[in-house]
């Protein structure tokens, strides 16, 4: 029987460049999707599919993301003297949603390297792998979608999204072998970043895994690849000679918000999505396209 997935990785350390110069002083992950930062939703996600532990991998520029999540007392002071009491409940609820631990990324560049940093709070447990500037919307989030799969079969889960030609250049393709189940896929392989005349399918995996403890040897074992990174992905594909690794094509809407295109469309989608501002949302948007079209 397969052990629950309780923590969740989030590796937070980026610089992010696209966003220069609003990412000189704040961090990407809090950049606001309306009213709230990037990484809160990432966080809310983990925890509406059981996750207990998110373990957030930082760097020294990265302060803010951990003051996001712990208490301000002078601002909880001033919400209640002044009678901000639902705003009071919603900011104390922030840091109670998960046992949250901070550890600083130390080694290659990579987006593996933050997974080993972590071996010690893992221990023998499979666990979560999400990225902090990747937002998903849907009835069900993607991460319980995925722990379905894992605890059928027991073995690593990616999430998965179609792609058409275009972003079969974007991301990590993955190469099929069997659909066991409606939407589950056992992998024979992946291919980064191929292009449309190369791509083995038109699957791309995305910010989201389920990984098992032996996911740290095949790390350790995974040359450097283009620019000294050391790729999760390479890792993962290592551990695919030894194990059955799987892909769910995820059901929902998802955004890159590490694009100022993705991030812009995040913004859209979610105020098109809630009540207080979808009507407002929608006039304004026909009030631009009408503006542009004369």
């Amino acid at each position: 029987m397969s052990q629950n997935v309780r923590k969740v990785i989030i590796p937070v350390a980026g610089y992010g460049t696209r966003f220069l110069p609003a990412t000189k002083a704040m961090p990407k992950e809090m950049l606001p999707i309306i009213d709230k930062p990037v990484i809160q939703y990432v966080v809310e996600e983990a925890v509406a599919s059981g996750i207990e532990d998110v373990i957030l991998v930082t760097s020294s520029a990265k302060r803010a993301v951990e003051d996001h999540f712990d208490d301000n007392h002078e601002l909880e002071t001033w919400l209640e003297r002044t009678g901000k009491e639902a705003q009071l409940k919603e900011i104390r609820e922030i840091g109670k949603m998960a046992n949250f631990v901070y550890v600083r990324q130390k080694g290659p560049y990579g987006n593996a390297t933050p997974v080993v940093n972590v071996r010690h709070l893992i221990g023998d447990e499979p666990f979560a792998v999400l990225f902090g500037d990747e937002l998903f919307m849907g009835d069900v989030p993607r991460l319980k979608q995925m722990i379905g799969v894992y605890e059928k079969y027991g073995d690593p889960v990616l999430g998965a999204i179609p792609v058409d030609d275009f972003g079969t250049s974007r991301y990590g393709i993955l190469d099929p072998a069997a659909e066991v189940d409606p939407g589950v896929f056992q992998l024979k392989g992946m291919v980064e970043k191929p292009g449309p005349e190369r791509a083995p399918s038109r699957l791309a995996s995305i910010g989201s895994y389920i990984l098992t403890p032996d996911i740290f040897d095949a790390i350790n074992r995974t040359k450097p690849g283009h620019g000294g990174e050391i790729v999760l992905l390479d890792a993962i594909q290592r551990l695919m000679e030894k194990r059955p690794i799987y892909a769910r094509v995820l059901d929902g809407t998802y955004h890159d918000t590490g694009s100022k295109a993705g991030w812009l469309k995040a913004n859209i989608d979610t105020a098109l999505r809630r009540p207080d501002l979808k009507d407002e949302a929608r006039e304004m948007l026909r009030k631009l396209f009408v503006g542009r079209e004369r």
